[in-house]
């Protein structure tokens, strides 16, 4: 042990002796990706899948650096190619979703006209979605935002109708024949009911009890995953509202917040830089928080 803690000490002594501005440049370059990695990967499957990777990796790497053991370190050496390969399947579905927000980051917002004309249809969800949860009547409203819902809407039963509470409060009406499935608004017009979202994959719902968040907080969460949408849930056995987008949830909502979320969603391209970054703090600390409620 003492000559391992001498190598060691002598490494880090030449690292530190040949590190330059650039260097440093270097490392911090190589620190902020794997943050930026970390970042994106918070609150998915992968996260899970990473630290049994690293965890796996560490024990190999102990394991091998031992002379004692040289049939198990050629095992470890002649399947290596085989496991870097088998990554990318793995990972194959947060690979894609990571490269979909790197897309829509880069996106053009609309604004102006298209912005001011989703707010007529934010009063009227708002106000759908608080009679709505006074009757716990379960619903899924998915708004659109940049990213097209089109494969979505052809699941559905297409509407093209203003949006209006009642439209939404008699969509929803328990037995109906539309009252399954989400409904898809683009700026004012309510496109499709009874569309088929794709459920998420995430594991964040696993802790919670099904009777409190089922189906329809799993396809919320799983169009805002593949999506820039933005998600209205109201949950039949509660009655709570929610809001989602990137795969984060903010629960129990009163009218009045759900209103200011959605209206900071559509508001001009010159106050979304800072909106973005509070919502997206709120969201991760509010995902965070219900969690360890449920």
């Amino acid at each position: 042990m003492p000559e391992f803690i001498n190598r060691l000490l002598t490494n880090l002594y030449f690292i530190y002796e040949r590190l330059d501005w650039v260097n440093a440049v270097d490392l911090l370059l190589v620190t902020m990706v794997f943050f930026a990695i970390l970042l994106l990967l918070r609150d998915t499957q992968a996260m899970v899948l990473l630290r049994g990777v690293l965890l796996l990796i560490v024990l190999i790497s102990l394991l091998t650096s031992l002379e004692l053991l040289p049939a198990f370190s050629w095992l470890v050496r002649s399947t290596l190619p085989a496991l870097l390969l088998a990554i990318p399947v793995i990972f194959a579905p947060e690979i894609r979703r990571t490269l979909e927000r790197l897309g829509r980051a880069g996106a053009i917002i609309p604004g102006g006209k298209a912005n001011s004309a989703s707010q007529d249809a934010i009063t009227s969800v708002v106000s759908a979605a608080a009679r709505l949860s006074e009757r716990k009547h379960g619903a899924l409203i998915v708004m659109q935002r940049t990213d097209s819902l089109d494969e979505f809407v052809k699941t559905g039963v297409s509407l093209q109708a203003n949006v209006t509470p009642e439209l939404l409060l008699q969509i929803f009406y328990p037995n109906t024949p539309l009252h399954d499935g989400a409904v898809i608004i683009t700026g004012t017009e309510l496109i499709a009911a009874s569309c088929v979202m794709p459920l998420s994959s995430s594991g964040v719902l696993a802790p919670t009890p099904e009777r409190q968040m089922g189906l329809r907080h799993r396809a919320a969460l799983g169009i805002s995953e593949v999506t820039d949408a933005v998600a209205v849930v109201v949950s039949e056995e509660t009655g709570y509202i929610s809001a989602v987008h990137g795969g984060r949830m903010i629960r129990r909502l009163d009218s009045e917040r759900l209103e200011n979320i959605l209206r900071a969603f559509y508001r001009p391209m010159e106050r979304r830089k800072a909106l973005g970054v509070i919502l997206s703090g709120i969201f991760s600390r509010r995902s965070t928080s219900t969690r360890e409620e449920n």
